[in-house]
């Protein structure tokens, strides 16, 4: 059942409620690794998603479950720390229904990461991908049902998720930090299983470089409130059959951890120049 307008009238008044007079202008998602970066965010208000009315409630490892809204970089942000799955049970409107509250609040910037698999044969597990494109190609779409006029149209564009002049900002920042910084096709896959080597093969022909269990549908729906976005992946293994090994949750855990020394800083100085 989809969710009427009321629903995220609600949660965005509740919110409200708790943030008095203040506007977040740059949403934040933050994937796997970088989910303590809404530990840096000054004069922080901290609500948890099983407060706010019709909000779901994130329950993958990794991922606290709360929105944490203040200043960070000098923005003002709202930082999903932790997002949901369609993996977990949710359906896709779900998995994309924190960005349309943040849209209300007064979002008008997405910036998203996630951990990934690398597809790509001449990159390496640790790398950081801007993401340029994305393949969903399977599975609903988070724009099923009822279309809210509120929100966007009907037969929303997609020739552009991501946004190209915050590309080049994510380029010029790098190149100042120092940060090699792929750039690629992010490939959404439903899981919670890994790929399997056949169907890795299968997403690096159709033009996948990385692939990953988030992050599509939320950005469609960024996309369909007329949101900017910028995206990241880090690249934290390589994967199913590219390596005589097989692939596990822990190891994608420490590669995040291990990259968030390059991580937040691009992350932190994107948002500056935002």
């Amino acid at each position: 059942m989809s969710h009427p307008f009321s629903h995220y009238q609600e949660s965005a008044d509740y919110l409200k409620t708790q943030l008095e007079d203040f506007v977040p202008q740059i949403a934040l998602i933050l994937g796997s690794g970088l989910g303590d970066l809404a530990q840096e965010v000054t004069q922080p208000v901290a609500v948890p998603y099983a407060a706010i009315p019709h909000f779901p409630r994130s329950t993958a490892p990794g991922h606290v479950g709360q929105l944490v809204f203040g200043t960070l970089s000098g923005k003002r942000v709202a930082v999903m720390q932790g997002r949901v799955h369609h993996y977990e049970g949710y359906p896709y409107e779900d998995v994309a229904y924190g960005v349309r509250v943040l849209r209300l609040l007064g979002c008008q910037t997405l910036l998203v990461t996630n951990a990934a698999g690398c597809v790509h044969q001449d990159w390496n597990a640790g790398d950081i991908m801007l993401i340029c494109d994305q393949i969903k190609l399977g599975g609903e779409s988070p724009l099923r049902g009822e279309n809210l006029p509120q929100f966007g149209v009907r037969f929303p564009d997609a020739s552009t998720l991501y946004t190209p002049h915050l590309q080049e900002v994510a380029r010029d920042v790098a190149k100042g930090l120092g940060i090699p910084l792929r750039e690629g096709v992010y490939y959404y896959s439903f899981g919670p299983q890994y790929e399997t080597p056949a169907e890795i093969r299968a997403i690096r022909a159709l033009g996948g470089d990385a692939v990953g269990m988030s992050t599509a549908p939320e950005v469609i729906v960024a996309a369909h409130c007329g949101m900017q976005v910028l995206g990241f992946s880090l690249l934290s293994n390589m994967a199913a059959g590219m390596l005589p090994q097989p692939l596990s949750e822990e190891e994608v855990l420490e590669a995040g951890k291990a990259a968030r020394h390059r991580f937040a800083p691009l992350v932190l100085g994107c948002l500056e120049r935002m």
